[in-house]
């Protein structure tokens, strides 16, 4: 999977930005629509600057606007800036839907170009985009070894029939197979050279085509556990994982369990 392009959310953050250009330029077409009638002539002239009011194009001159006067300059500079905002704003919108309307043909056909071929075929091709579905059947295909749960231990079975350790990681599980988030339980990481940690859930975040690692650290209240939750973390850090970058860290005690409703609004915010 390594040669698969990086996915870019480039139609994404055009269409942010193209929502955010139109809000600025209803926002400034109504502020507009309120405003006076004429422009304002600057003129520079060495180290003073003199303001003229115009109040229509056959005004030459214009009547100059005193000191005195500033919340009058100030609200015709507005106009006269906000007036060619919206016609720079106005062509940033074409550009912005065009563009959006072109990539995402193109990149549709790329991905899919992949997927619309025989099972046969396609073992013989190393493809350099996948469509979401092809990307996801391909994250999950990774065969692993879990971490061994002793029969002395307390286990819980998930909806997918996995055997986890705790009611929390039940929980966790549970909902991530509800929103359909791909993921693997306790699955092998190599950190280091020969050093393999198992962290308590590899998951996906189909969207952005990135995998993320998420330790629940269910007995915080224990001293020699949370030291050696610390130590943990360190070893992502070792790697270059940390914490809101590429780690999902949740903490509870036996006062203050981690609820279902902080779980699903954990997955909102990393992976979806």
């Amino acid at each position: 999977m390594k040669k698969i392009l990086t996915r870019i959310l480039l139609q994404e953050d055009a269409e942010t930005r193209l929502k955010q250009i139109l809000e600025a330029k209803e926002t400034l077409a109504k502020w507009l629509a309120r405003c006076p009638e004429g422009k304002i002539h600057v003129v520079t002239s060495k180290s003073r600057i003199q303001y003229y009011l115009r109040k229509d194009g056959s005004d030459k001159s214009g009547k100059y606007i005193s000191k005195g006067k500033s919340d009058v300059v100030r609200t015709y500079l507005q106009k006269s800036y906000n007036e060619k905002a919206i016609k720079i704003l106005s062509s940033e919108i074409q550009l912005l839907e065009q563009f959006i309307q072109d990539y995402v043909g193109c990149s549709t056909k790329l991905r899919e170009l992949y997927s619309t071929l025989p099972t046969p075929i396609k073992d013989c091709i190393l493809p350099i985009d996948l469509s979401d579905d092809d990307y996801v059947k391909l994250w999950k295909n990774v065969a692993f070894t879990p971490k061994e749960i002793h029969e002395s231990q307390h286990a819980f079975i998930t909806d997918r029939s996995e055997i986890v350790r705790s009611k929390t990681e039940l929980n966790i599980a549970n909902i991530l197979n509800s929103l359909n988030i791909p993921y693997r339980y306790e699955c092998p990481l190599e950190i280091k050279k020969g050093q393999i940690i198992h962290p308590d859930f590899t998951a996906l975040n189909v969207r952005e085509r990135k995998t993320l690692y998420w330790e629940h650290r269910g007995m915080m209240d224990d001293r020699e556990y949370a030291q050696n939750s610390v130590a943990r973390i360190k070893d992502y850090a070792s790697c270059g994982i940390y914490p809101g970058k590429g780690l999902i860290i949740t903490e509870e005690t036996l006062k203050n369990p981690l609820g279902t409703r902080e779980i699903r609004n954990i997955i909102q915010t990393y992976l979806t």
